[in-house]
């Protein structure tokens, strides 16, 4: 069992004062309750470099449904890792239970694992019960101690206790804060071949925080990046678009690039690292650097077109009416091994569209109307703030959004409808009693002016 270093208070710059006020109250009640919590991660690391952090990460003893017991504001989340999210009004904290690291699984012991399952379902359809969950092996709790080796850097692994306000210590993670450098938690080339995710992480957080790289990480980097393509593409799109969000990201794709981890994620992007890519990559920088937190403009959509609307060419919407068969098919934007959501290609395209609708010129109130309330609107504003050459254009836009389009509202003259003339019938047509209306020749007038019988 290894001893963590405890570095009091007085040896650190991390202030209650600056952690967010509901993760303390968190804290505080488990550690009531008898249950070993701290804040964790990259919540700790920030705070330790003098950066705002971006998120308030909670680790406990208590397993989520005694936290769940603690908290009437919980809910449960995640099939592979159960988290307790508690909600504070429109913020949320995640409360993460210690885990711990296991050894890889054997063939013989995966083999018995999946037979288990297997007559587990069998069962359940016999007996028309509901089959007992099974809990994955990289799900299993276990202490501080062993939560913090299987964390993936040793920047990452550092504990904050709020009531002592020591920071615990089990893998050197204090020194390679004060050191800058980024360097991982056991053998580097164990820990990227278990989750090579890990390496992209490692770039990113040095271009970042601009720290340096161990030396034994880089060279594992080199010998097992074509291991990246393994990863679940869903994590790597969610990765970029992370990046895209970050203020850093003509520096981070660059530096994935120099890695040669872009060339296996997405090679359409490497490429393109040319002027067109770091134009564009710039510009989404400097509109993040304007907001403490990533804006909700920055869509998937706008994301997206920042990295490839510099080397692919999107055509705009197709109309419905269109006879082109190329009309029906699906547009495709081929990123690598990335699965590109067909919505947020689609909403791209009409983004784009709109950048050459919104600069037509003698656009009349109607037209202005109803460019306003287009879906994309939002994010062709955004759009045209990012990679537009007319702040004019922009302004007028905005101010159009602000205060309405001037005689948009006036009504148009309500137009005449003309009435349908009676139709005549054709000299000598005879009628069938009782279900014809009467001629007007029958009653001397307008067929709608029947004169009543005196009788």
């Amino acid at each position: 069992m290894a001893v963590p270093i405890n570095i009091p208070r007085s040896e650190h710059p991390v202030s209650r004062q600056h952690i967010d006020d509901d993760a303390l109250k968190v804290i505080y009640r488990l550690q009531q309750h008898d249950f070993e919590t701290y804040l964790v991660g990259g919540g700790v690391r920030d705070l330790l470099l003098d950066r705002r952090p971006k998120d308030f990460d909670v680790g406990t003893s208590a397993h989520p449904q005694q936290i769940k017991r603690l908290f009437r504001n919980c809910w449960i989340i995640g099939r592979r890792f159960r988290l307790a999210h508690i909600k504070f009004g429109d913020k949320t904290l995640e409360v993460a239970t210690f885990r711990k690291q296991l050894p890889p699984e054997t063939d013989t012991e995966r083999a018995a694992r999946e037979a288990e399952r297997e007559r587990a379902k069998r069962e359940a359809e016999r007996t028309r019960v509901r089959p007992k969950r099974f809990i994955p092996r990289d799900n299993t709790f276990g202490t501080a101690e062993e939560d913090a080796f299987r964390r993936d850097f040793t920047i990452n692994a550092l504990f904050y206790d709020a009531s002592t306000r020591a920071i615990l210590d089990y893998v050197g993670g204090i020194e390679d804060i004060r050191r800058r450098m980024i360097r991982s938690i056991g053998d580097p080339n164990e820990r990227f071949i278990e989750d090579p995710v890990r390496m992209l992480r490692a770039v990113v957080l040095a271009a970042r925080l601009d720290l340096s790289i161990d030396p034994a990480v880089q060279a594992a980097i080199r010998k097992h990046r074509g291991e990246i393509v393994h990863s679940s593409p869903a994590r790597l799109v969610e990765e970029l678009y992370k990046i895209g969000r970050s203020g850093s990201a003509e520096r981070i794709i660059n530096d994935l690039g120099e890695a040669g981890l872009l060339r296996h994620i997405a090679p359409e992007l490497d490429k393109a690292r040319a002027q067109p890519l770091w134009r564009s990559l710039a510009a989404l920088d400097r509109y993040r650097r304007h907001y403490e937190d990533s804006p909700p403009t920055l869509s998937n959509p706008i994301l997206l077109g920042s990295l490839v609307a510099p080397f692919t060419q999107i055509e705009p919407p197709r109309r419905r009416a269109s006879k082109d068969p190329l009309a029906k098919r699906p547009l495709e934007v081929k990123l690598g091994v990335l699965p590109v959501a067909r919505r947020d290609v689609e909403r791209l395209r009409q983004v784009l569209d709109l950048q050459r609708r919104l600069a037509g010129e003698h656009l009349t109130p109607r037209v202005r109307r109803g460019l306003l309330n287009r879906s994309a609107f939002t994010d062709a504003l955004t759009w045209m703030e990012l990679h537009g050459q007319t702040p004019e254009l922009l302004e007028s836009w905005r101010d159009a959004a602000a205060h309405g389009v001037e005689g948009a509202d006036e009504k148009r003259p309500r137009r005449r409808r003309r009435r349908r003339r009676q139709r005549r019938r054709p000299s000598g047509e005879t009628e069938q009693s009782g279900s014809q209306t009467p001629s007007t020749q029958e009653y001397g007038g307008h067929p709608n002016e029947r004169k009543t019988d005196p009788d």
